[in-house]
């Protein structure tokens, strides 16, 4: 199966396409790709009796966001899938007994492989609310069916902000059995302020498409700014700043892309392209992305995530992202885009100084750009490339 977003461009639609060269297209209405179509809200249920295929045939293409170069179709096997799914069930309590609420879009991991994918797996059910609401969100939790709901950070925003104007949204949160957030990192003090509105420790995990869940705190762990320990069966190493994980849940490869399958995959160990470090006990916490988030500025190497923390425990500061500019003197400068808390004064000397009072001097921004929002792919994951435009 390949999942495709409904807004994907015509010009990104037609290199998938070619590059996976589907036989059939399931779609309500025609979407113009020359290839037999298959209507699946009029389609009949059939009877047709199938093998069980090998845990090695391959159940999934998700084509990655394609922030660096053109989408790679990530391969993912029938055994990946269960193993990554079982992995998390048991680090989780993830039953039968439980149903899932979620409103993430359906192609990708988050919300097509756990929150579709697992409650097939492990025989519980799931609420799709179809887009996002609080409201919504409160209602399935009260109706006593829903005990875990799946979200990304930007979902978590809202609904703090919810929840502080009215208590019953917090009250409905805090009857949930786990709430879990993934596809981007959930500030610091995203966490606090949940804990306080609700009671509620948000469970944080990390992953890709290419290594689907990697890493987990486990019910009831806070430790906001780290995505948690590995889960069972899955190593992790730093190396050289870089994050490296060796997994029964990997890629098989990327499609029609030998030598970038060669790249990633190494001696069994996969390359994540994220900056990160191990503390005491395994826990991993994430600093920034390579290709985006690592700024090498008057000779140090500096993560931008470190600093994104800082500023958004400022209380003028809603959100926040920070790049390397290229700098004759400096090599890179760092610079902050902020979306300011409403109401709250704009002083980008402020910012700065608090920066630096809570990392070292050198890791302060040099510059900081006010926006009125900051450019987020459907997962909510920030689009920093997009800030340079």
């Amino acid at each position: 199966m390949l999942p495709l977003s409904p807004k994907t461009g015509p010009g990104e639609l037609r290199h998938i396409v070619d590059d996976a060269r589907p036989d059939v297209v399931l779609a309500s209405s025609n979407v113009g790709l020359g290839l037999p179509r298959v209507d699946p809200l009029h389609q009949r249920a059939g009877h047709a009796s199938h093998d069980e295929p090998p845990p090695e045939a391959t159940a999934l293409i998700i084509y990655t966001s394609g922030t660096t170069g053109p989408p790679k179709g990530v391969v993912l096997s029938r055994g990946a899938i269960a193993a990554n799914l079982d992995a998390l069930a048991e680090v989780w309590q993830w039953t039968a007994a439980d149903e899932i609420v979620q409103a993430l879009p359906l192609f990708h991991v988050h919300g097509l492989v756990l929150g579709i994918l697992g409650p097939l797996r492990l025989g519980g059910s799931v609420h799709h609310l179809g887009r996002f609401d609080a409201d919504a969100i409160a209602a399935a939790l009260d109706a006593g069916h829903s005990t875990m709901m799946f979200a990304v950070p930007t979902m978590y925003h809202r609904l703090a902000a919810a929840a502080k104007e009215r208590p019953e949204i917090a009250r409905s949160l805090a009857s949930a059995r786990l709430l879990v957030s993934g596809s981007a990192a959930l500030p610091a003090s995203l966490h606090e302020r949940l804990q306080r509105l609700t009671g509620q420790v948000v469970v944080e995990r990390y992953g890709m498409s290419e290594t689907l869940i990697i890493a987990s705190t486990r019910p009831g762990e806070a430790r906001p700014g780290s995505v948690g320990s590995a889960l069972p069966g899955v190593d992790v190493e730093v190396r050289d700043g870089g994050v490296w994980v060796r997994s029964p849940s990997l890629l098989t490869k990327y499609l029609n892309l030998p030598d970038a399958t060669a790249e990633a995959l190494r001696d069994g160990w996969f390359d994540t392209g994220d900056l990160g470090e191990l503390e005491p006990g395994g826990v991993l916490r994430l600093v920034g992305r390579r290709s985006t988030d690592l700024i090498k500025s008057g000779g140090f190497r500096i993560g931008a995530g470190e600093i994104e923390n800082a500023l958004l425990d400022h209380p003028a500061v809603d959100q926040a992202a920070v790049l390397g500019l290229p700098d004759e003197d400096l090599g890179d400068r760092i610079v902050a885009w902020v979306v300011p808390v409403a109401g709250a004064p704009r002083d980008p000397q402020a910012l700065i100084d608090h920066v630096a009072q809570q990392l070292a001097p050198y890791k302060r921004p040099r510059e900081v750009r006010y926006v009125d929002e900051l450019p987020r792919n459907a997962m909510g994951k920030v689009q920093k490339r997009a800030l340079l435009q």
